[in-house]
């Protein structure tokens, strides 16, 4: 007996157009609201006397008749945009249509996706939604999908990374989000410690207080002061506690998709850095940092505006992290590196110590700085020219400075080397930088299932 096909077979696979349209969570229209007020309180304090004279001129009548207009036109707006923006994931890209007015539509390859990351302020936490940040190959702006159920925007992610694998799209739903294994957390209590042996919050603090009191001795003008130090406080926040409150609980882990970052303690942010897109990794050493064996970890991915790797880590953890995104990559140690020759002290004063080179047979690294130390990595395949720099005065005393550009835009520099010697490591590096991109794998997302 032959079994009858069923109706879905015989007449094929949908057509590309007959993809399910989804919209955004009915929660959006509140965020969005906010768009037609924002621009009226941005108006009024980019000109506060224009505003304090016209709001003098107005009845309270007319303030409650302005808001009985305002309010309902700024709902209305935030649901219009809302009810106009769908998305839509096909078998090869992800497409998102905006714009109440003007029409938007973005199609994102899926093969061109590098990072998809989630972002949860405290006011989305507690409404249970999430915000869906994807980082895409040669654009310059991250695309999002904000604001989405909780458990949609982690299913959501988890399918466009198994696309962007290449799973099959009838498959990409059984995937499901790749599991991790932590290998790294940062104490908060560390994190604060290390936020308080950082000389730059307790700078910005004291440029806050001094500053504004300077300006009021001279001027006894409390619009001048405020000017003035409303931005440095800013400051001195964002360096000091700002910080703590971003990087709070920053946890690292491992799957097969890339490293997985989780931190924040209201905003909850979850990243991931895609595998074979990090160029340079940087290890950065303030000097109060280094009887405690304390290190920072910040990298320069193609594309992505992802910057820290680890807050704050023992040197030994902060290079075990590095070694596995990095695969083969060893961090040189302090005895590895080639000093800079001592009459470079005519160039670069006392700082002078500091510079020195090491290369590897997968890596290249630059030393630079005493107060705050800075050792940047870059692996050879990673180098996408090399050039030799040498002004007048470093001419005179025969140096010389290297410098790497990577595919992050990013540049890294090996100053005060002798001449004939940046000559050879020229010439050298240029050779290890082609062998290195011949014999690199090529980029995946994740290993696909047998």
């Amino acid at each position: 007996m032959t079994a009858a096909r069923a109706p879905e077979d015989v007449a094929g696979p949908a057509p590309a157009d007959a993809v399910r349209e989804r919209r955004l969570h009915p929660v959006t229209p509140l965020r969005r609201a906010w768009a037609p007020i924002a621009v009226l309180l941005g108006w009024a304090v980019h000109d506060m006397d224009q505003a304090q004279r016209q709001l003098a001129h107005l009845t309270g009548t007319t303030l409650a008749i302005g808001l009985a207009v305002l309010v309902p036109a700024a709902a209305l707006y935030g649901f219009l945009s809302w009810w106009f923006t769908h998305f839509a994931v096909t078998d090869t890209e992800l497409r998102i249509r905006t714009g109440l007015l003007f029409r938007r539509t973005a199609h994102i390859r899926l093969d061109r996706l590098q990072a998809v990351d989630i972002t949860q302020p405290l006011l989305a936490r507690l409404a249970g939604v999430a915000k869906l940040k994807l980082d895409v190959v040669g654009a310059d702006k991250k695309d999002e999908l904000s604001y989405l159920g909780e458990g949609e925007a982690r299913a959501l992610r988890a399918e466009l990374l198994a696309r962007a694998a290449g799973f099959a799209p009838e498959t990409a739903h059984e995937v499901g989000e790749a599991p991790a294994r932590q290998i790294l957390r940062t104490p908060p209590r560390m994190l604060a410690v290390s936020l308080l042996l950082t000389g730059m919050p307790w700078a910005m603090l004291l440029a806050a207080i001094a500053v504004p009191a300077f300006l009021w001795f001279v001027t006894h003008n409390l619009w001048t002061v405020i000017a003035a130090g409303v931005p440095l406080a800013g400051g001195a926040f964002t360096n000091s506690a700002g910080r703590f409150i971003k990087e709070y609980d920053w946890t690292v882990g491992e799957s097969q998709d890339g490293l997985r970052i989780d931190h924040g303690l209201l905003d909850q942010v979850h990243e991931t850095v895609p595998p074979g897109r990090v160029q340079t990794v940087c290890l950065v050493e303030p000097l109060l940092w280094r009887r405690r064996g304390w290190v920072r970890v910040e990298l320069h991915v193609a594309g992505s505006a992802n910057s820290v790797l680890v807050p704050v880590a023992p040197r030994g953890h902060a290079e075990d992290v590095i070694a596995r995104i990095l695969p083969g990559v060893e961090v040189p140690k302090a005895g590895d590196f080639a000093p800079a020759p001592r009459r470079g002290h005519w160039c670069v004063p006392i700082w002078w110590r500091a510079y020195g080179v090491a290369v590897t047979e997968t890596a290249f690294a630059a030393r630079e700085g005493l107060l705050r130390r800075r050792l940047s990595l870059v692996p050879h395949a990673k180098v996408q020219s090399v050039r030799l720099t040498q002004g007048p005065w470093e001419r005179v005393w025969r140096v010389a400075a290297l410098r790497l550009d990577t595919g992050a835009d990013k540049t890294v520099t090996a100053r005060l080397r002798d001449a004939q010697e940046a000559a050879e490591l020229l010439r050298a590096q240029a050779d290890r930088s082609r062998t290195g991109r011949r014999e690199a794998r090529p980029d995946r997302w994740m290993s696909k299932a047998p």
